[in-house]
This record gives C-alpha cells, structure tokens and sequence, in this order.
C-alpha cells in the first residue's frame, strides 16, 4: 500500500483538567462547534530508537524530527492497521500512513521499523484513549479522554484522566486568530513523551526488545 502525505498544519494543544471539561464543552456548543463524526476508540503503538532520540529531540523541540506509531481503532468496523510517521518541520507539522496488514504489524514489533534518520526503531509504548471529534468553520477539534499509558516490554500502566484538546487547522490559517478563537493556555505536550515520563522509561535503563 502506498504511503499518503497530508497537507501541513498548524497544531496547537490544551491540556483541560477533569474537573473543566464541561465548561470547555460549554464554550464549543457556544461558538457553534459541530460533530465531524462518532467518537472511536483510538490506539497506538509508538516506535522510538534505543536512545529514544525521538522523544529527546521532542522534549528539546528541535526540527526536523518525527514519532513513528502503529494506529488502530479498535471496536469500529475499521480493521485496519494504519503506519504513520509525524513529522514536525520549520514550516509546520505533516503526517504520512499507510495501511498495513495484521501480519505486518506484527513483524515490525518484531525486529522494529527502519528510519533514516533514527535507524532501527523498535515498539515502547501504547497510547490508548477515546476521542470526539468536533469543527468550527475550518478548525478541526479533537478532545482526547480515558488516556491509558502502557509500556509494551513490562506492561506498566498509567491512566490519565484528564483530556488533551488538539486543534488543528491549515498553516494558511493566522495563527493569532486562533489564539483569539480559543484564549485557553496553550501547552507543548506529546502523549508519547508523556508516557516516557510518567512510566520512568528513560534511554539510560533500556535496551531494546529481548531476542
């Protein structure tokens, strides 16, 4: 299957505590936000290199670089398996995928995902969560909750349950205009480098899959 390129964007993030959910929900209905479609289960699979050079060039915000994941949405008709690589540029942010089999999948969590920029990549974590998925005029609203950190080598778990809000629009879009359309505080924040950090799975204590 071919790989697919989207369009860049501009992505902006908010971390909304438990407790202001509904009023940040108050404020979607408010400004007219409409369903794009149902809620789905969503879950990941992120690949990083023995270094976790990925999660350290997020943590430092340096450019270009990119997180590897394996997506599925599970209880869904949706049965695919779905590769993407994100990557985050000077001029913005762009994903590519691929539709893969189950059998590939489970290959690549066998000797890992080539990349030539962070070479052998092998599976460290699952992101699990429920998702909505809203729209005002051009700007997509993504509200993540039920967050549930997994490392894939011990099977820790971490749940969170406060929501990550993703905002996501064309690089066309001026950016203090969405500022203005959504005057909440704005956070850096990666659900993977997240889970690095909320398991304690930093590159000094790991190796790798076991052979």
């Amino acid at each position: 299957m071919a790989w697919i390129k989207m369009t860049f964007r501009i992505e902006e993030k908010l971390y909304i505590k438990t407790e202001n959910l509904i009023d940040f929900k108050d404020f979607l209905n408010k400004k007219s936000a409409k369903k794009m479609h149902e809620r789905r289960i969503i879950k990941s699979l992120y690949f990083d290199n023995i270094n976790l050079d990925m999660y350290n060039d997020s943590i430092e915000g340096l450019v270009p670089r990119k997180k590897i994941r394996i997506r599925e949405y599970p209880v869904t008709k949706d049965k695919n398996f779905y590769l993407e690589v994100k990557n985050s540029a000077v001029e913005g942010r762009y994903k590519t995928r691929k539709i893969i089999n189950k059998n590939s999948f489970d290959n690549y969590k066998k000797i890992g995902i080539f990349d030539n920029q962070y070479g052998v990549c092998l599976p460290n974590f699952y992101v699990t969560y429920e998702r909505d998925y809203l729209i005002i005029d051009d700007v997509r609203i993504s509200i993540d909750k039920n967050l549930v950190y997994e490392n894939y080598k011990s099977s820790c778990v971490y749940k969170d349950n406060n929501s990550i809000v993703e905002i996501k629009t064309s690089i066309k879009k001026d950016l203090d205009n969405l500022i203005k359309l959504f005057p909440f505080q704005r956070i850096r924040f990666s659900k993977y480098c997240f889970a690095v950090d909320s398991l304690s799975y930093k590159s000094t204590n790991w190796s790798g899959l076991n052979y």
